[in-house]
């Protein structure tokens, strides 16, 4: 006589109760994140009886657009445009990020899809620089840009930006999950290495190099620039605001507007291409 056994799986699926409390948990740590945002908006718009009252209030009781008026009036009294400081900030950030995640992507397919002399080196090499922050690195960069002639130009700010070796980590890593099949598949077809590069490997790659131009977006957009710029016609914006926002107490509301305006940009960029971020966060393999 045979005995016959049935295993039975155990089917794992969380209550409705289980499902509300990860819902609250989500939203009040949303919340919680969400404050210092909150916070700045709120401090822009309060006049500045409220922005000196004991003990701080949080949010705004009388909202009021004089902070921005004010701002307004001191850039229009400043001796160099406003226009001419937004071009300087607009020009360090496209060229910046735009040669950035260039450079970063190119050097990034040939080490993740291709073998040479040195390769390892040279991996460790930039997997080592991520331990230094910006500030290290600073001096040695300085006395570069001083040799060769570019300190108080806008290059000083642009080139090192394309050197960021976070972004050639977090690329190599994403282009290094593209099997390989693909790649050789469009050799035999007779596509050439820069066809693959522009034509597979990139748009398969479309939420790494997002993220990338986030990152490289909001570095160089709160750059002042200060440490290699002299010249006031030439200066980013963020360096004249803070500029402004530093002339004293009486100019408490002027800097809850620059901290308000300093924030907007980066967050709004980062809103129309959140989705794409949480995927390359979820997918990207950084070990």
């Amino acid at each position: 006589m045979k005995l016959k056994f049935s295993i039975r799986k155990k089917r794992i699926s969380r209550s409705a109760g289980g499902d509300f409390a990860n819902f609250v948990f989500i939203l009040i740590s949303a919340a919680f994140m969400a404050l210092p945002l909150v916070l700045i908006t709120c401090n822009a718009l309060k006049p500045l009886s409220e922005l000196f009252i004991f003990p701080p209030r949080f949010y705004v009781r009388y909202p009021t657009l004089d902070n921005f008026r004010d701002l307004i009036i001191l850039m229009s009294e400043s001796w160099v445009p406003f226009s001419r400081y937004l071009a300087n900030s607009l020009s360090v950030v496209i060229l910046g990020t735009g040669g950035h995640v260039i450079i970063a992507s190119l050097g990034a397919f040939v080490v993740s899809k291709y073998d040479f002399p040195g390769k390892k080196f040279f991996s460790a090499m930039v997997l080592l620089s991520l331990m230094f922050a910006p500030q290290v690195t600073r001096i040695p960069t300085y006395m570069i840009m001083a040799k060769i002639g570019w300190v108080n130009t806008l290059t000083s700010l642009i080139i090192p930006a394309w050197q960021y070796s976070l972004g050639f980590y977090l690329m190599s890593k994403f282009m290094g999950q593209i099997p390989d099949a693909i790649l050789e598949a469009a050799t035999i077809d007779g596509a050439s290495k820069w066809r693959i590069f522009w034509s597979i490997v990139m748009p398969y790659v479309k939420p790494a190099w997002l993220t990338l131009i986030i990152l490289s977006f909001q570095m160089l957009w709160a750059d002042t620039g200060s440490f290699y710029i002299y010249s006031e016609a030439i200066k980013p914006l963020p360096n004249a605001l803070f500029q402004i926002a530093a002339g004293g107490i009486a100019r408490t509301g002027i800097n809850a507007v620059v901290m308000f305006l300093m924030m907007l940009v980066p967050v709004t960029l980062f809103l129309f291409n959140q989705s794409k971020i949480v995927e390359t966060m979820g997918t990207s393999g950084i070990d």
